[in-house]
């Protein structure tokens, strides 16, 4: 089993990193496989609602979208990582996900998705409540840990020092474990995920 987690901070070793190292660490201790992939420092084109990846399965823009839904198609579980940018979500990751859930949503659907958000100070209820919304529309088990998914700190070294954030870490990167362990063992005794029902769509405005 592999989980990939996704570094949305334009600091490839920043306070997102050191949260989502700790979260790798414990999943590799349970025995599943992790990759830390960084979205990168260079400017992530958002989705401009072309359809072209309505045809082709692929986005047209040719960057790290592409190379993560692929990915995606064969691992088991995601952790999305950001810092906090005024209360919200950075732009990179943002774009990234639209991108990734619009073109690539199938690779990801039914499988166990978390978000982690690394702040300073404030902010990080608003954007963990961003992130997570991403999962609740594509069908997508959120793991839970012993408190919202959150770090804080100014610097890598600060981040180490909040106990309780890095503890959160280590209690998530376990709690995705077990819960992709669940999921293997229900497998195996046949149960696989709901057929899901031909999509309705209801506009409001006719």
């Amino acid at each position: 089993m592999k989980v990939i987690l996704v570094n949305g901070s334009p600091h490839e070793k920043g306070c997102t990193y050191t949260a989502l190292a700790e979260a790798s660490e414990a999943l590799s201790k349970n025995g599943i496989e992790t990759e830390i992939l960084w979205v990168g420092n260079k400017p992530v084109q958002g989705c401009i609602g072309c359809m072209a990846c309505r045809k082709t399965g692929r986005c047209f823009v040719s960057d790290s979208v592409n190379d993560f839904v692929e990915k995606a198609k064969t691992a088991d579980g995601f952790i999305f990582g950001t810092p906090v940018h005024y209360a919200a979500a950075s732009g990179s990751i943002t774009s990234f996900m639209d991108r990734a859930f619009y073109s690539g949503g199938s690779a990801l659907a039914g499988k166990p998705a978390a978000a982690i958000v690394s702040c300073r100070r404030g902010g990080g209820s608003s954007t963990f409540d961003q992130m997570n919304k991403y999962f609740t529309i594509n069908c997508m088990p959120i793991v839970s840990s012993q408190y919202w998914n959150q770090v804080h700190g100014n610097t890598p070294e600060e981040v180490k020092k909040d106990e309780e954030g890095m503890q959160t870490m280590r209690t998530l990167g376990n709690n995705m474990a077990w819960l992709l362990k669940c999921i293997e063992a229900g497998k195996e005794k046949g149960i696989d995920f709901p057929e899901r029902e031909p999509f309705i769509r209801t506009n409001f405005i006719r």
